[in-house]
């Protein structure tokens, strides 16, 4: 159960916010939440008073780094999984050994990563793939200053169709900050055109 202050924080948020929640229901079983456009730190905001408002429980991905010192804990206590980089494979293990010991959790994964402009990761879709956990498509759209949750997919293994659901869905989803928005499109697909 969502602690009620977190509930309280984020309906305060909401009701302050220029931006508007619109979203589709919220799936109650685990899975993986994708954070797309992601553009600008104020997506984490944003992100937690979603998750806050519609009472999900997740986790994060973050580099080490912002785990040092006292920001360790309380980035710990905002559902935050340390990540070295440096090892982008172990990343998707450990994800993978905490749903195997049975956690349920919403894994929010920003496939942009550093927002580099070069394709998404595709450490959220072999996760979802190995886990067989379902995709929320989570989004930020400035244009019409919306945010929320969109469809749950279940990714069937065929990439290209895949992302191509993704695409669309995306399309018309412009980020915090426009200019930086990256194509949904994992680098692994570039390799196979």
């Amino acid at each position: 159960m969502l602690n009620p202050l977190r509930r309280a924080v984020a309906g305060l948020f909401w009701r302050l916010s220029r931006w508007t929640l619109r979203s589709e229901p919220a799936p109650r079983q685990a899975g993986i939440l994708v954070g797309a456009p992601h553009t600008s730190n104020w997506d984490f905001v944003l992100m937690l008073a979603i998750s806050w408002r519609l009472g999900l429980d997740i986790r994060w991905l973050g580099k080490h780094t912002l785990f040092d010192g006292w920001k360790g804990p309380v980035m710990r206590a905002l559902g935050g999984i340390p990540v070295d980089r440096r090892d982008p494979s172990r990343v998707v293990r450990d994800v993978l050994d905490h749903v195997s010991r049975g956690e349920v959790f919403h894994l929010v994964v920003t496939p942009e990563g550093t927002r580099s402009g070069d394709g998404w990761k595709s450490g959220f879709y072999r996760i979802a793939r190995e886990a067989g956990l379902p995709v929320t498509l989570g989004y930020v759209d400035r244009t019409t200053m919306t945010t929320g949750l969109g469809p749950t997919l279940d990714l069937t293994g065929d990439v290209g169709a895949d992302m191509d659901r993704i695409r669309a869905f995306y399309a018309d989803k412009a980020g915090y900050n426009p200019q930086l928005r990256t194509e949904p499109r994992l680098r692994s697909e570039s390799d196979d055109e």
